[in-house]
């Protein structure tokens, strides 16, 4: 799964999370929060991509039920990173600005 590129972002950005979370000393609560969007992240990813890989392996050829398949799979991606990105800020701006 490492070998596509969006994964190799989201663990880029997951180290800088949990860097940046012992580095502010985030409370437990802040914890959960930044714990809970990581693994959002990783679930949307890892099924985005079982997805795609099952759709490639069964039909290979393009078909537009298989390509709105994956697009759909890709943007619960997109929403899940960006929900994080959100409650990242939320989370984060207190502790930088202190």
């Amino acid at each position: 799964m490492l070998r596509e590129p969006n994964a190799r972002i989201h663990l880029a950005l997951t180290v800088l999370a949990l860097g940046a979370s012992v580095l502010l000393g985030l409370s437990r609560e802040d914890w959960r929060w930044i714990l809970a969007m990581i693994a959002l992240v990783w679930i949307a990813e890892i099924v985005n991509t079982a997805l795609e890989t099952l759709c490639d392996t069964l039909h290979p050829a393009q078909a537009e039920g298989i390509r709105i398949a994956k697009d759909l799979a890709a943007g619960a991606v997109l929403v899940a990173a960006v929900a994080a990105a959100v409650i990242g800020l939320l989370t984060f701006w207190p502790y930088l600005f202190q």
